[in-house]
């Protein structure tokens, strides 16, 4: 199953009888399904079912769908004047004149200025209704189209981070036991230094702790120590969260909030590691790794 981005564009004509008829569709991200509609006043009975079409076909993102009609230029055949009009102007004209006689009469020019007085022909409602339902239904088809195609690309992007970030687990992973035994090597050789000069200077004091115990001693907290600096559970989680994030590209569908939660599974591991590094290329590690998840985070955004 394909990934579909959030954001789209498509617009489809047709060309009716009565005119050109114009359906354009554009998108950004969003949390929830937001639908927004420019339609011209004479197509807004439609509105109910153009929603209808497009949550049918959407489920997530800001989406602007704009309708317009032009009416294609009337000749003298189709054009007719607004009787009606024509004789309540007409009507007031006498009134008018009854009390004013040196009034100018309205000239033709002027009636047929007049607002209103040329009227067009009557489209049928049902018919603009067909076609402008086949038009969203053309426009929905390319506009999905292109946030599959985004989606793709967004995809393959997300694809390659991972495989990063799987590269710095998978090169990390075998320093962490020789990290922990060297620096446990290190604390204990600096303590026993540190016990050599503390009995010197105590040099014929009585002592309450023995030589035995405070080795014990400082086996125990070098041994504390090298757990607390162990990051060996949290790259095994993050490898665990990389595989999910690579299962779920794979599946595909509607994945943006489930990426969203597995982005903010993999900082967490990230931020734990940073903190917990006892070596240098651990910490320029997880830095790389807080980079990546921060990329992919931005475009996940952008899944549906």
């Amino acid at each position: 199953m394909t990934i579909s981005s959030m954001t789209g564009y498509a617009v489809a004509t047709r060309e009716t009888s009565a005119g050109t008829l114009t359906v354009e569709l554009k998108s950004v991200n969003s949390r929830f399904l937001d639908l927004q509609f420019r339609i011209n006043d004479d197509l807004r009975a439609i509105e109910p079912a153009l929603r209808d079409a497009i949550m049918g076909r959407v489920t997530r993102g800001k989406v602007e769908c704009r309708v317009s009609f032009g009416r294609k230029n009337s000749n003298g055949n189709t054009q007719q004047v607004n009787t009606a009009l024509l004789a309540a102007l007409t009507k007031m004209q006498h009134e008018v004149r009854s009390h004013f006689p040196e009034a100018a009469q309205l000239s033709v020019n002027e009636l047929l200025r007049w607002p209103g007085m040329i009227e067009e022909p009557e489209m049928s409602q049902e018919m603009l209704q067909s076609d402008v339902q086949a038009a969203v239904a053309e426009a929905l088809d390319a506009f999905l189209d292109s946030r599959r195609r985004e989606g793709a690309a967004l995809q393959a992007m997300l694809v390659s981070r991972v495989d990063d970030m799987e590269a710095i687990v998978q090169r990390i992973s075998p320093l962490i036991p020789q990290a922990i035994s060297q620096f446990q090597a290190k604390a204990t050789e600096r303590m026993k230094e540190a016990l050599g000069l503390a009995a010197q200077d105590n040099a014929g004091a009585a002592t309450s702790v023995s030589r035995e115990d405070a080795l014990e001693r400082i086996r125990q907290e070098v041994t504390l120590y090298g757990i607390r600096i162990d990051v060996a559970e949290e790259l095994s989680r993050l490898s665990t969260h990389l595989s999910e994030t690579r299962h779920i590209l794979q599946k595909g569908g509607q994945v943006g909030k489930r990426l969203d939660f597995m982005m903010q599974e993999l900082n967490r591991e990230a931020n734990t590691v940073g903190s917990k590094a006892a070596l240098k290329e651990l910490s320029d590690a997880a830095m790389a790794m807080k980079l990546l998840i921060e990329q992919m985070r931005e475009q996940v955004q952008n899944l549906e």
